[in-house]
């Protein structure tokens, strides 16, 4: 009785090792089931023409109404708007097409010329269908996960309008590396079906004492300031957006008031929105737009 006491503590314990060793293999299947390549389905793209990308959980997220501008509203850029529709144009049709980078003045209708141009093909094109050419938004600050967005929409048969809003660069970004690696540097480079349109401010996408700081800085000044200036090089258009006239800003003015049918006489409309402008200290789409905001509010008009 006594020896069989005694292996009982024995068996215990090795009847304990089993399922310990057992959880061991399981937290490495875990953590392998982790780092393994995540694969993701392609969204219904019939399912909506502009989508919005989401890198955490690679989604692309669908726009049930896109937050646009009508193209005949645009005033004041009529050299770009060309420039940059036929280029779309030939892009939704399979031929070349350059990436582009509309730049200059805030508030002259950049954002909204990209979205009124793809807006305008698509409903050329389709034929009041969904269209074959999709809008894909990616902020500022997901650049970084511009390959894994590229992957993804590779292998689709549509075409793509890949946007980035007020896109800038500043102190010690590097994530402009990844940007320049998907519009034509990397292996792979940019896929067939996708074109990169971008907006900002700044012509070579990043400040001025950025730039000089990496003059100063370097060992080569010259070398650093390339390759930072190389990546506005990436796209093939260059479309600058400059202050508007006064002639074109009253212009803006009177598009909006004649487009939403509000009651305004000329001359005291006129009178009212230049002095809205001096308020500003501007004149541009967005100021103009701001006016006739306040005075359809003031007159009782919606903007529908």
């Amino acid at each position: 009785m006594a020896k069989s006491k005694a292996k009982s503590p024995r068996k215990s314990k090795a009847a304990n090792k089993a399922p310990q060793g057992h959880d061991v293999f399981e937290r490495i299947a875990d953590a392998l089931e982790r780092l393994a390549p995540r694969r993701v389905a392609l969204p219904d793209f019939a399912a909506a023409d502009a989508y919005v990308w989401h890198p955490d959980g690679l989604h692309l997220a669908p726009v049930a109404r896109v937050n646009r501008v009508e193209m005949s509203l645009l005033k004041g850029i009529d050299r770009v708007r060309d420039v940059l529709m036929d280029n779309t144009e030939r892009f939704a049709k399979g031929l070349p097409a350059n990436n582009a980078l509309l730049w200059g003045a805030r508030g002259m209708g950049k954002s909204s010329l990209v979205k009124a141009s793809h807006a305008t093909v698509n409903a050329t094109f389709a034929g009041g269908k969904r269209g074959s050419l999709k809008l894909i938004e990616i902020h500022r600050e997901d650049i970084q996960s511009l390959p894994e967005l590229m992957a993804l929409i590779r292998s689709s048969d549509y075409r793509f309008i890949v946007f980035c809003d007020d896109l800038s660069f500043d102190g010690d970004d590097t994530t402009y590396k990844s940007l320049k690696a998907v519009l034509e540097g990397g292996v792979e480079g940019r896929p067939d079906n996708v074109i990169f349109y971008a907006t900002s401010n700044r012509r070579h996408l990043m400040s001025r004492d950025m730039m000089e700081n990496e003059r100063s800085t370097a060992i080569n000044p010259g070398e650093t300031v390339e390759e930072k200036v190389s990546l506005s090089d990436r796209f093939g258009l260059w479309l600058g957006f400059h202050r508007c006239s006064q002639d074109e800003y009253l212009a803006m003015v009177d598009a909006y008031v004649k487009h939403y049918k509000i009651p305004a006489q000329s001359e005291p409309l006129h009178r009212d929105a230049l002095e809205w402008a001096t308020t500003r200290g501007s004149r541009s789409g967005r100021v103009a737009w701001q006016f006739v905001q306040d005075l359809a509010g003031r007159l009782g008009v919606a903007l529908t």
